[in-house]
């Protein structure tokens, strides 16, 4: 039988900038939309999408939609893409993580980066069809714009080349992208200047990281009582599990040690750094799976895999069982009282 056609789709979290949107526009966005995506759906089919949009180009008659939307943009709603972005040093590490992990906010056309002489360039082509203008403008302004706030400033993009045919006035592009706005291209591409790649990114507001932040406590807290020299470890390894660079050398490096005294030290409590990342891995991994709004894919995310099949397998490894298989149990055992899972001991 022949393979089905992917569905392309959108976050839901992202669909409710529109609804934000609206209600700054002093507007009743469920009367005009109908109902806002409920907390637990994660995904919005891309035909909904696109009459959404559609019905509220109609309502205001005006070009550009897609960037008045994108005004209103924040971590928030890139779920936990934003703000495992955020997480990050400078713009480059930001977007280079948000592409690993875009699909599970955007999935339309995937997105490829590329490293060339004049900084980054992002693009998208046409594999799974042209969703339009208002579709494309939308995405592309809300990433531009979710990137400068992230950078606490304002920074031109160098160049941006858009699928779609010219639009009567290209001031409005012009303006907000700050650079040279090309239309009727092959592919739609963002090309980002060195410049803007180093900024850093701006960490002052700690809500923004609230929901990785509650999942680490909530883990700690579950966690039988521990040394106190390994809980430190284990609160360690979360944020550099968040950061996505869960190491040994960087965990020596925090606690002001050299990586050889580290692996002495665990190996007096009997403990490997693989045994303590695993451990630390695998209850956050049962905390998120617990979270129903959680795709298995930002779960991966969160606990620093590269690709959703890595984290599949480690946590086949850890527990017997494949995570959805795992977020199954652990519904039906949390609906019966029973405990669920097959945990490992805790550590010594």
């Amino acid at each position: 039988m022949p393979m089905a056609e992917p569905v392309s789709r959108v976050a839901a979290t992202y669909v409710r900038l529109l609804y934000d949107y609206l209600q700054a526009q002093d507007i009743d966005p469920e009367r005009l939309l109908g109902a806002s995506p409920p907390v637990d759906q994660h995904f919005v089919p891309l035909p909904e999408w696109q009459a959404m949009l559609t019905r509220v180009q109609a309502m205001e008659g005006r070009p550009a939609l897609g960037l008045r939307i994108a005004a209103g943009i924040g971590p928030r709603h890139f779920g936990v893409v934003g703000y495992a972005a955020l997480a990050c040093a400078t713009l480059a590490d930001a977007l280079l993580r948000m592409e690993r992990y875009h699909v599970s906010v955007y999935d339309v056309n995937p997105a490829v980066v590329r490293h060339v002489s004049e900084g980054i360039s992002i693009e998208w082509g046409v594999s799974r069809g042209r969703p339009g203008a208002l579709v494309d403008e939308t995405a592309i302004a809300s990433l531009v714009q979710l990137a400068r706030d992230m950078t606490g400033r304002y920074w031109p993009v160098a160049e941006v080349s858009f699928v779609n045919p010219r639009p009567d006035d290209v001031r409005p592009y012009e303006d907000f992208f700050g650079g040279v706005v090309r239309f009727g291209e092959p592919m739609t591409r963002l090309l980002i200047s060195p410049e803007a790649l180093a900024l850093p990114l701006r960490k002052s507001d700690p809500a923004l990281l609230a929901l990785m932040d509650q999942q680490a406590e909530q883990l700690l807290a579950r966690v039988a009582a521990v040394p106190a020299e390994v809980e430190a470890w284990r609160r360690t390894l979360v944020v550099l599990i968040r950061e996505g660079r869960p190491s040994l050398a960087d965990l020596a490096r925090a606690h002001h040690v050299s990586a050889r005294s580290l692996q002495r030290r665990l190996a007096e409590r009997g403990l490997g750094f693989q045994r303590l990342l695993d451990d630390t891995r695998q209850h956050l991994a049962e905390a998120y799976l617990r979270e129903p709004g959680l795709e298995l894919a930002e779960i991966a995310l969160l606990l620093g895999f590269s690709e959703q099949s890595a984290f599949t397998r480690a946590f086949r490894q850890w527990t017997g069982l494949a995570p959805a298989q795992w977020r199954k149990q652990a519904r039906a055992s949390a609906g019966t009282g029973a405990s669920t899972g097959a945990l490992q001991g805790p550590l010594p």
